[in-house]
């Protein structure tokens, strides 16, 4: 079904028996969208594009640069052609005129027997409408089609296969992991070509070839791009209608894909945790990944937790597993995943250079926490652990064990927003190592027990101004500043810190320590431990 109408088809009914084509035989294969009658000189504010003009050319006459001057608004507002009734009001077209109109290949046609311009309208108009219908009624049979396609089709291509029958015109499907793929299948010179027109040409404001595309879409994410290219006729609103109904078919084709995929993923489960406790050699490692992740090339790996509150868990797992997937994927990374406790367990596996890796991570957390997912869907804030880099594929369970510190360590920290990562952590693993192994409380309070018993029982600021004073170098005015309080305030509580702690606690070793002891005691307090030992003066 021809859904649109050329200035050439037009010219195939009965009232243009008798007309000449004076100027732009090339531009026959223009859209019509509607015809109007124009006798008026200024006329580029009244048209929408692809209209065709009629006149008996009275606006003008015989007087030449009022001719070019309506010539010229015609061709800027994309006019489909122009119809000149010849005889009452002019007999030539001048060569100017002509001129102009091939160049810009814009019709002008010579309607050499008087006709009723209504007759024409009228005649046209029902041609238009009808075939408005006639699209309106495609469009419907093409989502049926669609629609039936669905419930058995095996292949995409089946759907590439039911859209060039009906815009017959070279089908592109492009992937977000640049993978294309043409329907009908064509040369690789010819894609060439193709893709470098649609890189190229989709700005020119005279292209040769017609492109109209549409995004496909799975989970608020651009997974792929449909679109048509012509080089034989300009593609209409019919084409991309056509082209976003395909487009949708095919996001659910997709999406049914990959939750197939994600249940098959469920049989890694038991290898995953065998993996993740280190149980696999580096032969069953890669071989289990060119079973599960044919098309994978590792470079590395780690492991991120991704954790709920106790009493909260997940809602839909594969949704939100889909919905990571594709944003990891976006950034070079492919992962297996398990649930436990609450808990998503990700082995991620980097297939770009590892210089970056951290920076891609973080703008795929961040896309994540900021999703609809995340503030629709799950009520809190999750707890995300990523545990250290291995190029070693066989140490990554090292990488769960940090994930996992990662996790426990953030949960004690004042601050667990600071960063995701435990090579970030920095002085809290050691806080965190030895409050395993000793008794840390104890040795903080050995330090740090008179300004903790004096802000308990004066309500005093010492140890926030002890803090700020450590953070600012021993900088004064900085400390001043950055607790909001007047240099005397400050002096006189220093002077109390030097009565409580020594007049030496800023000297370096010893200020190492007491900076040690006060990161640890908020560690703790962050652990909810109880302090005790602290007297009442």
């Amino acid at each position: 079904m021809k859904s649109y109408l050329t200035v050439e088809d037009i010219l195939q009914r009965k009232h243009f028996e008798k007309v000449e084509i004076a100027a732009g035989k090339e531009g026959l294969h223009h859209h019509v969208k509607w015809v109007h009658i124009v006798e008026v000189t200024n006329i580029g504010k009244l048209l929408k594009g692809n209209e065709l003009i009629l006149s008996t050319a009275v606006a003008w006459k015989e007087k030449k640069e009022l001719f070019i001057s309506i010539l010229q608004q015609l061709i800027k507002s994309n006019a489909a052609g122009l119809c000149i009734e010849i005889g009452t009001y002019t007999s030539v077209i001048p060569h100017e005129i002509i001129t102009m109109a091939n160049k810009a290949q814009f019709p002008i046609i010579l309607i050499l027997k008087e006709v009723p311009f209504v007759e024409i309208t009228q005649d046209i108009h029902t041609l238009l409408i009808n075939r408005q219908y006639d699209m309106l009624a495609s469009l419907e049979k093409h989502s049926q089609v669609l629609n039936k396609m669905l419930l058995s089709m095996n292949h995409y291509d089946e759907i590439l296969k039911v859209i060039y029958e009906d815009v017959q015109a070279q089908i592109i499907l492009t992937f977000n992991n640049q993978e294309n793929h043409f329907f009908p299948e064509i040369g690789d010179v010819k894609k060439s070509i193709l893709l470098k027109a649609i890189e190229t040409e989709r700005s020119a404001i005279l292209s040769k070839y017609s492109i109209v595309s549409a995004p496909i879409e799975l989970l608020g994410e651009k997974y792929a791009e449909l679109l048509i290219i012509s080089q034989d006729r300009d593609l209409i609103e019919f084409d991309q209608l056509i082209l976003d109904r395909t487009a949708n078919a095919l996001a659910q084709f997709f999406i049914r894909e990959l939750f197939v995929e994600e249940k098959r993923r469920v049989e890694e489960t038991e290898w995953v945790n065998c993996w993740l406790d280190g149980e696999e050699t580096k032969a069953s490692i890669m071989e289990n990944l060119a079973y599960y992740m044919p098309t994978v090339s590792p470079k590395g790996a780690f492991v991120c937790i991704y954790q709920q509150e106790e009493q909260k868990k997940i809602i839909n797992l594969t949704y939100f597993k889909l919905y990571f997937r594709s944003i990891l994927e976006q950034r070079g990374f492919s992962f297996l995943a398990i649930e436990k406790h609450h808990s998503v367990i990700l082995i991620i596996i980097n297939e770009r250079q590892s210089t970056d890796w951290k920076k891609r991570v973080n703008e795929a957390i961040s896309k994540l926490l900021e999703s609809e997912l995340e503030r629709g869907r799950v009520e809190s804030k999750p707890m995300i652990g990523v545990g250290k880099y291995v190029e070693n594929l066989e140490k990554v369970s090292d990488s769960y064990q940090t994930a996992i510190e990662t996790v426990k360590i953030k949960k004690s920290m004042a601050d667990p927003a600071n960063s995701y990562f435990y090579d970030d952590l920095h002085i809290f693993r050691v806080i965190s190592i030895l409050n395993r192994q000793l008794d840390l409380q104890e040795i903080v309070m050995e330090y740090l027990e008179p300004v903790i018993s004096y802000d308990f029982n004066h309500n005093g600021k010492l140890m926030d101004t002890l803090k700020a004073y450590l953070a600012c170098n021993g900088s004064k005015k900085e400390t001043a500043q950055k607790l909001f309080i007047v240099r005397q305030t400050l002096y006189h509580r220093l002077e109390k810190l030097e009565q409580l702690l020594g007049t030496d606690f800023m000297t370096h070793e010893k200020r190492l320590a007491i900076e040690f002891m006060v990161m640890s005691h908020e560690f703790i307090l962050a652990s909810n431990q109880e302090f005790s030992g602290i007297k009442k003066a």
